[in-house]
């Protein structure tokens, strides 16, 4: 069974209003343009960063923190394996704040799930009538590369919705 969410309700619905209209364009302006603003990514680490000190104690926000550096470390090896793109390897390290340790399990399952359901919508999408509602997406037109930060950015906000709805409370 999976456990519940262990990021506080109250931090998740808080970084929620925040975070939403990133993740959305994240996720809109990949399958548009197969790329991954500087500005969104920025913003999504100055956010944790300006926001997180209020909601949490400073340890759990300097533990945290260094998510920032660890998953931005991790992105570029990836990044330099040609596993990822450089977008999705940034937005990736610059969410990691964003996400609870002990939910480490959770956000990888929620990304797997959302992976799947990402890639299949969007490969059936790109084969059938349904590509004529936006085409100009350049995604359509890659081969076999993938809009990643659709993925991505979906994860980050089933998480965060995740953890305002089922997250501890008090």
């Amino acid at each position: 069974m999976l456990a519940l969410p262990v990021i506080p309700a109250h931090v998740a619905l808080w970084f929620l209003p925040f975070v939403l209209p990133i993740c959305y364009a994240i996720m809109l302006t990949d399958l548009r343009g197969m790329r991954i603003p500087n500005w969104a990514v920025d913003l999504t680490a100055v956010i944790f960063i300006v926001v997180g000190p209020f909601l949490m104690s400073w340890t759990d926000y300097g533990w945290q923190l260094l998510h920032l550096p660890v998953g931005i470390g991790l992105g570029f090896l990836f990044y330099s394996g040609g596993l990822v793109g450089a977008g999705d390897a940034k937005f990736a390290g610059a969410a990691a704040p964003l996400v609870a340790f002990g939910d480490l399990r959770l956000i990888m399952l929620i990304f797997a799930a959302n992976l799947l359901a990402g890639f299949a919508t969007h490969r059936i999408a790109k084969h059938t009538p349904l590509r004529k509602l936006a085409p100009e997406w350049q995604s359509w037109n890659v081969g076999k590369k993938f809009p990643m930060g659709l993925c991505l950015g979906g994860t980050l906000a089933i998480y965060l919705i995740l953890g305002a709805t089922l997250g501890p409370t008090g």
